[in-house]
């Protein structure tokens, strides 16, 4: 059969596209056009439009597009030739005429989907009968209803070689040879290949039986057996559930990846229709595909066991090279030893629901993968972290995505092993509630900090942050543990600093010129007028009457340098005595990084001068 573009264009003028969507989508007119609420994702206002004079649809939302065999394949899940086929029997056209060859396989095929259904009635009528108990036990014990049940079309097959084959006789032992239901060996008899198991059959998007899965009841091996690949069913791209799971996707705007069938199912029971599971065999690229025409970033949802952890980053790795901007992948990692089945049993779909919530990234799994691999402890292998990172992302085919990719893995790898820089920005503390009992701010981190402070402190700062601290009192207690450095300063400038905090903290409420009288009558009144002349220091937290706002962000500021200033002045003369021994890259990378360091501190202190000047 040959389908020509005359044909085919022929089919789509003769369809009129709002009447074949209309069937399922509620269309109202909006001009020349017709518009409604999306089928392909969740939405309520109306961004879905449907053009019979272009013969096609759009979503402003989601960006779905297409025509009338678009439709077709996409929203009804038909087969290409399917949808053809329906439209031009709707649209009184002739097919064209098949090859012999074409119509043989057809009409095998059709046999076969006939057989695959008998199959099933014959699996659930034996379930709901006298032989079924043990089975029909087996799911009661899983918690699986007999509503559940009878949903998703599950049976049982007998523990015997023949009952099968004698039920459908009718088809012959060939076709019960061909569509996998039967096994044959050499000369010997045709037999059964289901036997004493609880049977699950597996549907294509037309919800017709393809093929089926069994699970053994009681002890046995393999505990789990699936069809053959058969004319009508490729593990490799089928998913379990799909027919069901793409209407519900559609509605909830995602779609969930499990291992196994029973766990579509004990998810399916509690809500969660969106759930789909491939069939023994890892993710494809043609299963990941499709998952990408139901939501742009489906979610996998794995066991949290090595076996699960290792089927989540073949997933990853398989997916690399079908990412586009928005489409990718997510990840949910289930508690150790439990499945979804388990979860939703023992704490119910909340539960489930909360890890759905927070997902893993792809670029997060990736990582966290390469990362835990093998040790990071010398250059080899962190260059070896690198080199696989690199690799994973030089496999994404979009260069765009691709080259986000890379970005981001150096990104971190930078940020790994970079090294540590020093925060020298003062601890900021809370201002006390009232009515509370005020408790002591932490002391410095240790005597040797305070002494390098100490040593190093510029005394015409100190000066400077002491007035300011004796016009705004308030500010003592915020920084008390960066202050408890000038404790060490020796002379009238730490005395002055010690009453100066001692009376802070003794009255919370004290004011700047109540502090003043106080030091004036305990003999440290004449370096506090000189410490607070107007000419003194050019700083707006020492001047009488500045903007308190400003005042004290400056304060801040001036407090952070001071304390910063001989930390970065000590670690630059141990740098340059280091350099001057080794004559290293790093070494001399190290000394560059705390000039640039100590010239970003002297720029800081001269805008805190140059904005009061111009204030």
């Amino acid at each position: 059969m040959s389908l020509t573009p005359v044909f085919l264009d022929e089919l789509r003028a003769r369809t009129l596209l709002s009447a074949l969507v209309g069937k399922t989508v509620k269309l109202t007119k909006a001009g020349r056009e017709f518009k409604g609420c999306c089928p392909f994702h969740s939405e309520k206002t109306p961004s879905f439009y449907v053009n019979d004079d272009k013969s096609f649809y759009h979503c402003f939302g989601c960006s779905a597009h297409g025509d009338a065999i678009r439709w077709m394949t996409e929203q009804q899940g038909l087969p290409f030739i399917d949808a053809v086929k329906e439209l031009a029997q709707a649209a009184g056209m002739e097919m064209p005429a098949q090859d012999r060859q074409s119509v043989e396989r057809a009409e095998r095929a059709k046999g076969l989907h006939d057989l695959m259904a008998d199959a099933a009635q014959f699996f659930t009528d034996q379930l709901n009968g006298i032989a079924g108990a043990e089975a029909r036990s087996v799911l009661e014990k899983r918690g699986i209803k007999a509503d559940t049940a009878r949903t998703f079309g599950m049976g049982y097959s007998p523990d015997s070689r023949v009952k099968l084959r004698e039920e459908l006789k009718s088809y012959g032992d060939p076709a019960l040879i061909e569509s996998g239901m039967l096994i044959k060996v050499d000369d010997k008899e045709p037999y059964d290949r289901f036997r004493g198991r609880l049977m699950i059959p597996i549907r294509d998007a037309r919800g017709r039986v393809i093929a089926f899965g069994g699970r053994v009841i009681g002890q046995g091996e393999p505990k789990y057996l699936n069809s053959p690949d058969t004319p009508l069913f490729d593990k490799g791209r089928t998913l379990y559930n799909l027919d069901r799971a793409a209407p519900a996707s559609r509605k909830t705007g995602r779609v969930i990846v499990v291992e196994g069938y029973m766990d579509v199912i004990a998810l399916a029971q509690v809500g969660f229709g969106e759930a789909v599971a491939p069939l023994g065999t890892a993710l494809t690229e043609h299963q990941l595909e499709r998952l990408w025409r139901l939501s742009e970033v489906p979610i996998l949802c794995f066991d949290g066991d090595s076996a699960g952890q290792k089927a989540a980053i073949r997933a990853a790795l398989r997916a690399l090279p079908g990412l586009a901007p928005g489409r990718s992948l997510r990840f949910v990692t289930l508690p150790e030893g439990q499945d979804p089945d388990d979860l939703v049993r023992a704490r119910g779909p909340a539960a489930f629901e909360a890890l759905l919530e927070k997902p893993e990234s792809l670029v997060d799994r990736l990582w966290a993968h390469e990362y835990a691999a093998e040790p990071l402890d010398t250059p080899e292998q962190r260059a070896g972290l690198k080199r696989r990172l690199m690799t994973h992302a030089e496999t994404i085919a979009d260069p765009d995505v691709r080259h986000e990719y890379q970005a981001e893995f150096r990104r971190r790898i930078d940020d790994l092993f970079a090294r540590p820089q020093r925060d020298f920005t003062p601890r900021q503390f809370t201002p006390r509630k009232p009515g509370t009992k005020w408790v002591p701010p932490l002391p410095p981190a240790t005597s040797q900090a305070k002494a390098v402070r100490a040593a190093g402190i510029d005394r015409l700062l100190a000066k400077a942050v002491l007035a300011g601290l004796i016009r705004h009192p308030a500010e003592i207690a915020r920084h008390m543990e960066v202050l408890g450095s000038l404790k060490l300063a020796d002379g009238a400038l730490g005395r002055l600093f010690e009453a100066v905090v001692d009376l802070a903290l003794e009255d919370r409420a004290l004011d700047s010129r109540r502090l003043i009288t106080i030091l004036g009558s305990s003999g440290l009144g004449q370096i506090t007028t000189d410490l607070l002349r107007a000419d003194a220091t050019p700083y707006s937290f020492t001047q009488d009457g500045a903007e308190p706002e400003r005042a004290s962000a400056d304060l801040d500021e001036a407090i952070a340098i001071m304390v910063a200033r001989p930390e970065v002045d000590a670690a630059l003369a141990q740098a340059t005595s280091e350099l001057e021994i080794s004559a290293s890259d790093e070494a001399f990378q190290r000394q560059m990084e705390l000039l640039r360091e100590q010239r970003a501190l002297e720029l800081r202190l001269a805008n805190l001068i140059q904005a009061n000047n111009d204030a």
